[in-house]
């Protein structure tokens, strides 16, 4: 499942960064999880994307940036 990160993800942002030896990240983000875990996250500020490295995270990471994409394209669209 992919979702926007929340408030109370924050301990779970801060522990995936921690595993993938990574600084957190910084502003708004999606989640990808995997089972009901976070396994990886994007963020939507500037692209950098974190992961559980002990679980297989190659096809969430691709998905988020997708999804990233997707809605940065969506808020970059002039006003009809």
């Amino acid at each position: 499942m992919i979702r926007p990160a929340v408030a109370a993800d924050a301990d779970v942002l801060r522990r995936l960064a921690a595993l993938d030896s990574a600084r957190p990240l910084v502003g708004d983000a999606l989640l990808a999880e995997q089972q009901g875990s976070v396994v990886s996250a994007v963020s939507l500020s500037d692209g950098r994307a974190i992961a559980d490295p002990f679980v297989a995270t190659t096809d969430t990471v691709a998905l988020l940036r997708v999804r990233a994409a997707q809605l940065h394209n969506v808020a970059a669209r002039p006003a009809a």
